[in-house]
């Protein structure tokens, strides 16, 4: 690839990591993914090597752009709100072959075409693509603008995972840094977390 184009290809798809944060912030609980990108940004725990953005409900254009892009992240992690039953303000991975069908008729990330982008760019594009999720508590019928309390705090512990597990991972610490870490390890250090 020529030096000239890398100058059309966007930020994001440069960054060797990208953390999206989804969800409609007009529908309570829907909101999360952007509060927790919003957390970050605040914090200014964002290394250099990564970008964050909050996709909010627009993540399939920018999944799509991932996807024909000639430079792509080594990682991305979507964030987002689910009802899969579970307690109000649990956070989770969830594998993106998992996403609920229930959630393809919102306007979030779970459409079932950004559900098949987020599978290329794993199987097709060799992008390593995770899923942290977080209980919703029920959501309104109408807009509201907000979050619940349970979910409010969830906020901040999903914040703290990503950093340990993102961001230290680029500073070459902590337990994704290591390429002898396995899932079940992602799942323990997210358990310590929800467990803080």
């Amino acid at each position: 690839m020529a030096e000239d184009d890398l100058f059309e290809v966007p930020d994001f798809c440069r960054k060797p990591t990208l953390i999206l944060g989804c969800g409609n912030i007009l529908f309570g609980d829907d909101g999360f993914g952007c509060a927790v990108v919003q957390h970050l940004e605040t914090s200014g725990s964002v290394p250099e090597e990564a970008y964050i953005a909050e996709a909010g409900t627009g993540v399939r254009k920018l999944l799509f752009t991932l996807c024909l892009s000639p430079v792509r992240p080594r990682r991305v992690l979507i964030v987002d709100a689910f009802d899969v039953g579970r307690r109000p303000g649990e956070i989770f991975e969830i594998d993106p072959a998992d996403i609920p069908a229930i959630k393809c008729d919102d306007f979030s990330m779970h459409q079932v075409p950004t559900s098949n982008l987020l599978r290329e760019l794993q199987d097709q594009c060799g992008v390593e693509v995770r899923v942290l999720a977080c209980q919703t508590a029920p959501l309104p019928d109408q807009v509201s603008v907000g979050l619940s309390e349970p979910v409010e705090r969830a906020v901040d512990l999903a914040a703290r995972w990503i950093v340990g597990e993102y961001f230290a991972r680029v500073a070459g610490t902590g337990p994704g840094a290591s390429a002898e870490n396995n899932g079940s390890h992602r799942k323990q250090s997210l358990a310590t977390v929800v467990t803080m």
